[in-house]
């Protein structure tokens, strides 16, 4: 009896090859803000904080660990460079043993430091953070920061508002781009001081599967 090519091709090689391929992981990002459309949404979050807060004499900023620092820090150098106010006080604020699901994480969780040397009795206080996801991480946050005092108000910046992913009634009142993103996806905020690089990403982490 014959045999076809195709068989005879398949018959040489070993028996699992082209049969069976592994779960593979397929990560595609596509860029949200470039270098600079963040130099400008920078300047308007800035510009917007000195026309409510105006010289800062009884507000402070509060960058929430571990990203929202890197925010933080580029908006006070704004602020003193080029909008006139001098040293605004900024402080970071760890939440990691304050969030709810804390317990659930499988991994030890390390914790980052907070370094808030003044009080915050009384003063209008800016959270700040680079993506607004669920809002637990600020539900957290106004937790911890009773630690150091009564705040007279508590206002959210963030520069990327997930608008359709939120658990928590909490809605920001300063934000650089509201993005619509699902489950699977994940924004990434890179910082020139951090990642070498001042960009968005919309990362979409794909499982496929090959037979």
């Amino acid at each position: 009896m014959k045999t076809t090519g195709l068989v005879n091709l398949f018959s040489r090689l070993p028996f699992f090859v082209y049969f069976y391929a592994p779960n593979t992981h397929r990560m595609s990002q596509k860029l949200l803000l470039s270098s600079k459309e963040i130099h400008i949404i920078l300047h308007r979050l800035a510009c917007q904080l000195r026309e409510k807060h105006l010289d800062f004499s009884n507000s402070v900023l509060i960058g929430i660990q571990p990203r929202g620092v890197f925010l933080a820090e580029r908006l006070k150098s704004l602020l003193e460079s080029d909008y006139g106010v001098k040293a605004p006080e900024l402080g970071y604020l760890d939440i990691t043993f304050f969030r709810d699901d804390f317990r659930r994480n499988e991994k030890p969780l390390e914790a980052n430091q907070t370094r808030i040397d003044f009080l915050v009795e009384d003063k209008n206080v800016i959270f700040i953070d680079d993506v607004l996801y669920t809002g637990r991480s600020i539900r957290a946050a106004l937790t911890a920061i009773q630690s150091f005092g009564r705040p007279s108000s508590i206002e959210l910046l963030v520069l990327i508002d997930r608008r359709f992913s939120r658990d928590l009634p909490i809605q920001p009142d300063y934000r650089g781009r509201q993005v619509d993103a699902i489950n699977d996806e994940k924004v990434r905020v890179c910082w020139t001081s951090k990642d070498g690089e001042d960009a968005v990403y919309l990362v979409n982490n794909k499982t496929t599967a090959t037979t």
